[in-house]
């Protein structure tokens, strides 16, 4: 199979609506609901009138981490070189390892301006963003971009900027293990949980997993390639990294989150 379909929907002169962007308008859509869900159920004490701020804080958060980690650990060597492209998102370029930190960043500065903790904004952000991730990675598989390694195996597709050979289609295996797997086990855990951070932090250690895995199939930036004998990926050490940053979250959500206790709104 080769994937090659047409980025762009629609366009009208020079405005072009394009697959990428829809996959994450979709994404944070359905967050924006399940935040008002959670809301409603008591798990999130915060008014649903203050849900798009939150968002709000989580957008400008997301990018901003996603593309300073980019820059600085992904491709500084020609970022120095051109620093009149910093800003050029639209360019490509951006870091999720990032974008976890950015958005840990503005949910801080929510919970600080609504008298709440960072283990309750960042729970309700993993229940309701998590299968965003889904979307996420099905706007790099129709955009024919971080694919996987080459294979010979029957699950192989050609993507053109990807050379004639078949390869793993990485995204669709983030896009089931980070995006559905995921969030089904988050939501399973959801009503069990006795303790603000727990959810945060399974997310950080199931993302960190479940990404190391698939590193193993996914091409190397062309830019950093392997390490530790040609073996591991940045973005593998960079898992590593969120797992033991997500043990350390459980650690403190055990000593120090807030116990939930269900306040339903009418």
């Amino acid at each position: 199979m080769v994937v090659q379909f047409d980025p762009v929907i629609f366009s009208i002169g020079p405005l072009a609506v394009r697959w990428y962007g829809l996959m994450y308008v979709v994404g944070f859509i359905i967050s924006g609901f399940l935040l008002k869900v959670l809301s409603k159920k008591g798990f999130f004490p915060l008014p649903t009138t203050k849900i798009d701020s939150l968002i709000t804080h989580m957008i400008i958060g997301m990018f901003l981490g996603a593309r300073t980690a980019y820059v600085f650990i992904y491709n500084w060597d020609y970022y120095k070189d051109n620093l009149s492209e910093l800003i050029m998102v639209w360019q490509g370029g951006l870091s999720f390892h990032g974008a976890i930190v950015g958005m840990i960043i503005g949910g801080y500065v929510f919970a600080k301006r609504n008298g709440l903790t960072l283990f309750q904004v960042m729970d309700n952000a993993s229940l309701a963003g998590c299968q965003g991730l889904f979307f996420g990675r099905m706007g790099n598989f129709i955009n024919g971009e971080l694919y996987g390694r080459v294979t010979d195996s029957s699950v192989g597709m050609i993507f053109p900027s990807g050379g004639p050979y078949p390869r793993h289609p990485s995204q669709l295996y983030e896009g089931v293990l980070e995006g559905l797997v995921l969030t089904i086990i988050l939501w399973l855990i959801f009503p069990k949980v006795k303790r603000y951070g727990v959810i945060s932090a399974v997310f950080l250690i199931g993302y960190g997993c479940f990404r190391f895995i698939v590193e193993y199939f996914r091409e190397a930036d062309s830019q950093l390639g392997y390490y530790f004998g040609g073996t591991t990926t940045m973005g593998q050490i960079l898992c590593l990294m969120m797992i033991i940053a997500g043990i350390a979250w459980a650690y403190f959500a055990s000593k120090k989150g807030r116990e939930v206790i269900l306040s339903p709104q009418v």
